[in-house]
């Protein structure tokens, strides 16, 4: 197997540092905070998709999901409590 060279650290547009150590554990409990930890380490290329879909055993659907929350609403729209209001 090819390991990728891929970056350790990633510096968001507000500033924060993520690193591989940031992304939750693979029996996490989904909150938004998590969500868009998870979307923006693959944003960065800290994971793959593949991984980050394998890790925490999510379905491509819901996945991208996420990400398209988060691109058209910004990651508030990653809480469930707002689910309704912005799949309208």
């Amino acid at each position: 197997m090819i390991k990728k060279n891929r970056p350790v650290t990633a510096t968001l547009p507000d500033g924060r540092i993520l690193t591989v150590a940031d992304l939750p554990p693979p029996d996490t409990r989904w909150v938004a905070s998590r969500k868009e930890i998870v979307v923006n380490a693959v944003a960065y290329e800290l994971i793959s998709k593949d991984e980050a879909l394998k890790r925490y055993d999510l379905t491509e659907e819901e996945f991208d999901s996420w990400c398209r929350a988060m691109i058209d609403h910004g990651a508030s729209a990653l809480k469930v409590t707002f689910l309704q209001h912005y799949r309208k």
